[in-house]
């Protein structure tokens, strides 16, 4: 999906959408959005235009978030365009692994995005970070700031989803849900030991596997001030049809089920 903005019009245009609530908890969902601007778009390959690695379908996953009173962070354009859930620096999440950039340049099947020479030069990637990343993430700690001082504790998800075997990542096939709290230093350990105790049956669970959380868990979950994140990395195979990217309605209606239930969880702990 392309969108046709010049830089000007960028400027004018937000490139997220917030849905707010009357609870103290927040869903950002980093990698649903699936836009590239034209003027990008004219340097990707076509593995770059098919969006391939999106975290499908979130907003319609949490769909129960609304009526739930909880607020919703998504953007509109691609981690193709830039990454929300790295650091703007380009600092690497998991040391001694395979890592994407800031500014993907290959598909997490190592396909190239970009036409040869025509990857994003220094100057285009601080563009991208003005454009894009700044706008995001100042709306994120914005709300965590009201939040905070509406509800005093705020609990932060960020919700994310992929394909059950990247071996490009990780080895076999990925537990159903991934918790990830920077090995518990993003959230209390009793609203992991509350997370540890759900049954969510039939679905497999591992807390700090192969996802700990990445830049938005670690650098916005912070306890100590009673703001607490964790992120779910939900396999794509309990609610699509993979490898494709077919949204599979039984699968998902099963899977939502306990989802609200974990969601559920968090919204409980934000009350305490």
């Amino acid at each position: 999906m392309l969108i046709n903005f010049n830089q000007k019009e960028l400027a004018m245009t937000s490139p997220y959408s917030l849905s707010t609530g009357n609870i103290g908890m927040l869903i950002s969902m980093p990698h649903n959005g699936q836009q590239i601007p034209q003027h990008i778009a004219d340097t990707m390959t076509a593995s770059g235009h098919s969006v391939a690695d999106t975290d499908w379908y979130m907003d319609k996953l949490y769909d129960f978030a609304a009526a739930m009173g909880i607020y919703t962070l998504t953007p509109k354009y691609s981690r193709y365009v830039i990454d929300l859930n790295r650091n703007s620096s380009g600092e690497i999440l998991y040391a001694g692994a395979d890592n994407t950039e800031l500014c993907p340049t290959t598909a997490f099947n190592s396909s190239a995005l970009y036409i040869e020479n025509q990857q994003p030069t220094p100057q285009e990637i601080t563009d991208r970070i003005e454009c894009y990343w700044q706008p995001y993430h100042q709306a994120l700690a914005d709300t965590l700031t009201q939040l905070k001082q509406k509800y005093n504790k705020v609990v932060l998800l960020d919700a994310h989803s992929i394909l059950s075997q990247v071996p490009r990542f990780f080895t076999g096939k990925l537990p159903d849900f991934n918790f990830g709290t920077a090995d518990g230093a993003s959230c209390d350990e009793l609203l992991l030991k509350n997370i540890q105790q759900l049954d969510l049956s039939p679905y497999t669970t591992t807390c700090n596997g192969r996802f700990k959380g990445g830049y938005i868990t670690r650098n916005y979950g912070d306890p100590s001030n009673n703001i607490h994140a964790i992120q779910l990395e939900l396999s794509q195979h309990t609610y699509m049809d993979e490898p494709s990217n077919h949204y599979n309605a039984d699968k998902a209606r099963e899977v939502k089920k306990q989802l609200k239930n974990f969601v559920q969880c968090l919204v409980d702990f934000s009350k305490q």
